[in-house]
């Protein structure tokens, strides 16, 4: 039978359900008495669960932090005190290891592993630390389902499952394989010292709007999912239940929460949340945003401790537990909390993992220097790349940015299922390298500086005309203030009134205040969307940008309209594009210096 201790039952019994921090809001009251009482709730089995979430393939150290060869340095060190500081007494000891998703993500260090092939960097390094199960997160299917694939065929000893109860894989044939294998599941069971574990995956249901899961399905009842779980892990009689959940933010796990029945702890991930008590040794700079853990009480109104970290191989989380003898938890122990992964001269240094060093580290590094080396284009005209222009007017950059997105999405549009694009936006805070790069030589690794996010080409269909103008006004409605939201365009352009009246909108996208700034606005055509700052009638128009501007970032009001990501970053678009239809050379005809006249100031009308 499921084990239920309610606070009001261990307060009966004169137990303390956990060792909650005193100045903690969210936590229930601490409760009186200890562990000494004879009976049921005499402490049976202590787990030490590790976890970290957001890795996202920041695989190389910063300075005396981080690094995933530290990082396994710090795990394998934290394993054996598990053992070794296990309190005896009859009490059995034993530990796991769990992440809560975003195993790897986009960027220089990803970009070795896609060239390497399986195993992936990030896989070779995961698998040798040790995982018992990983989550999947949403990072997982930026590239589509067939690189999660790769990503889990790395795994070549330790074989971690992956796992998420809410997804569907039965339309992925190698995703469907996987599952059939036992590499994906909803859940899997871990034998331990103290008796089975079942450990229970979640992803967000938000999954189609941020990733590529293509034709992988999505259940948006992840409580339904979980407690469907919960049940089948409880008929194979566990006791013991471990949720690793990937829902964007620890408050979307404070709310899941209430809806379940029989989780005893919930690891959290995609929210790069810190967590920390007052003598956890942190990195210098980060704060936490709460204690270690914080809780949520659940559908029996049992308090169920959540814990999450920050990302980055940048700490391990250490959760220590006493069960009862019949699974229940007691207690929350005061080893619990944020362990910073430090080398250097820090007074906690680890060295690094050396087969991890070797392996991974060293060639990741290599690959990088490769990138700064590899010369992919030439320009044969300034590229203006700075902060003050890119957000303020057309640049000749801004330009080549534009169009390697609006190629690129027509080209991968007909294999996604969607209508080509008319027209490319790509915000100017979304361009980092801020300078004017000179004539000259275009390293690959240029292209991740100008581009450096974790930014998917995404696709919008039938976007309304009036829409497409309030979009365009959004662009110019902070011009004056250099503020991120200016956009640079491709496949049209446009005139506006910088002293025209700024549109407003609300935290939902809606208009608030009609903007007048946007006078014209043409296809590259000539067919007219906006004269006079009038909408002229027609059909609607299918938009190229990025998944940050899709999703609403920089108040672009798209209003939750459905896109498509189509597995490609920006930056790879813009690689992609020097490569392809420039064959690798930059002009002046084409690219000329202050821009070709995309974007215009209008006189003013008010």
């Amino acid at each position: 039978m499921r084990r239920i201790l309610s606070t009001l039952a261990v307060a009966a019994l004169g137990l303390a359900a956990c060792d909650v921090q005193p100045d903690h809001a969210t936590a229930p009251a601490p409760l009186e008495g200890r562990l000494e009482a004879p009976g049921l709730a005499m402490p049976a089995f202590q787990l030490t669960l590790l976890h970290n979430n957001d890795g996202e393939s920041e695989l190389l150290p910063s300075g005396d932090f981080g690094g995933v060869g530290r990082f396994a340095t710090v795990v394998g060190n934290l394993k054996r005190e598990a053992v070794e500081e296990c309190p005896g007494r009859g009490i059995k000891c034993d530990v796991l290891l769990v992440s809560s998703g975003d195993n790897f993500l986009a960027g220089p260090e990803f970009n070795a592993s896609l060239r390497n092939g399986v195993p992936f960097f990030d896989g070779i390094a995961l698998d040798r630390i040790g995982y018992d199960a990983l989550a999947i997160g949403n990072h997982e299917f930026d590239f589509g389902p067939d690189v999660l694939a790769d990503f889990i065929e790395s795994f070549e000893m330790s074989r971690a499952p992956f796992l998420s109860a809410n997804l569907g894989f039965g339309a992925e044939p190698r995703l469907a394989s996987l599952e059939g294998a036992g590499r994906i599941a909803g859940s899997v069971v871990v034998p331990t010292a103290g008796g089975p574990v079942g450990i229970i995956g979640a992803t967000t249901p938000a999954l189609p709007f941020v990733s590529s899961p293509r034709n992988t399905t999505i259940s948006a009842d992840v409580a339904g999912a979980v407690n469907r779980e919960v049940a089948l892990l409880e008929g194979q009689g566990v006791e013991h239940i471990v949720l690793i959940s990937h829902l964007q933010s620890i408050e979307e796990d404070r709310s899941l929460i209430p809806m379940l029945r029989g989780v005893d702890l919930v690891v959290a991930g995609g929210g790069d949340n810190l967590l920390a008590n007052s003598d956890d040794l942190l990195i210098p700079g980060d704060t936490p945003e709460d204690s270690y853990p914080i809780y949520a009480s659940d559908a029996d109104g049992v308090a169920v401790p959540v814990v999450t970290t920050s990302g980055q191989y940048r700490y391990v989380g250490r959760l220590v537990v006493t069960f009862d003898r019949i699974g229940r938890v007691v207690r929350v122990e005061d080893a619990s909390g944020a362990v910073r992964v430090a080398g250097g001269a820090q007074p906690d240094a680890v060295m690094a993992d050396a087969v991890i060093e070797a392996s991974v580290e060293a060639p990741v590094s290599a690959s990088i220097a490769g990138l700064a080396a590899n010369v992919i284009a030439a320009s044969d005209v300034d590229l203006d790349g700075r902060r003050s222009s890119v957000r303020s007017r057309e640049t000749n950059q801004g330009n080549l940015v534009a169009d390697a997105m609006l190629w690129q999405a027509r080209s991968l549009a007909g294999a996604f299922g969607v209508a080509a694009p008319d027209v490319a936006f790509q915000n100017g805070g979304g361009m980092r390298d801020d300078r004017v790069t000179p004539a000259g030589p275009i390293s690959e690794l240029k292209t991740f500086e100008i581009l450096p996010f974790s930014n998917f080409v995404s696709v919008i269909e039938d976007v309304s005309r009036q829409q497409l103008k309030e979009i365009l006004e959004n662009a110019v409605s902070r011009v004056e203030f250099g503020d991120g939201r200016f956009a640079q365009v491709a496949g049209l352009s446009f005139q506006y009134d910088p002293a025209g009246t700024p549109q407003l909108l609300d935290g939902e996208g809606n208009v608030t205040q009609a903007g007048t700034r946007v006078r014209q606005a043409t296809l590259a055509d000539g067919t007219p969307i906006v004269v006079d700052g009038t909408v002229v009638a027609g059909a609607d128009l299918n938009v190229a940008t990025i998944n940050f501007l899709a999703q609403g970032g920089d108040q672009y009001p798209f209003r939750e309209l459905p896109f498509t990501q189509l597995g490609v970053t920006y930056q790879q678009a813009l690689a992609g594009y020097l490569e392809g239809p420039l064959a690798g050379l930059v002009t002046s005809a084409m690219y000329p210096v202050g821009g070709e006249g995309r974007i215009l100031t209008a006189p003013s009308t008010e």
